[in-house]
């Protein structure tokens, strides 16, 4: 029973390698973003706030398939954001924005549990 689990849990774990490397290319992919201005947020100190660093990480989690945590820090990081930059939260993304996420994160629960199951049957 044991090496079943190591097995199982051996091909859920990604190679430290690929998250290093994931990792890298998407600070790239931030920074070129950041010094090229590309969302037009003015100075490189704007795009690397403590919000941006919770969607960064929420990000890594999602291309490292933790979903729900991924989900949550971006959610987190997305609402304070835009709080921050329109200076208030629409009343239309009020109603809608955290039911929605509680939704997708039911549905990212379903998912793994399938992936779960189809895994420990082959």
């Amino acid at each position: 029973m044991k090496t079943i689990d190591n097995v199982l849990k051996r091909h859920r774990e990604h190679h430290p390698q690929i998250s290093i490397g994931l990792f890298f290319i998407l600070l790239g992919v931030a920074l070129l973003t950041a010094f090229n201005d590309w969302l037009n947020l003015g100075s490189v100190k704007e795009y690397f706030t403590w919000e941006s660093a919770l969607i960064f990480t929420g990000v890594l989690l999602l291309v490292n398939l933790n979903f729900v945590g991924g989900l949550a820090l971006i959610s987190i990081g997305g609402w304070f954001w835009i709080d921050d930059r329109l200076g208030y939260i629409p009343d239309l993304m009020k109603t809608i924005y955290w039911p929605s996420v509680i939704v997708l994160a039911g549905i990212f629960f379903i998912i793994s549990s399938f992936v779960k199951r189809r895994k420990r049957l082959q």
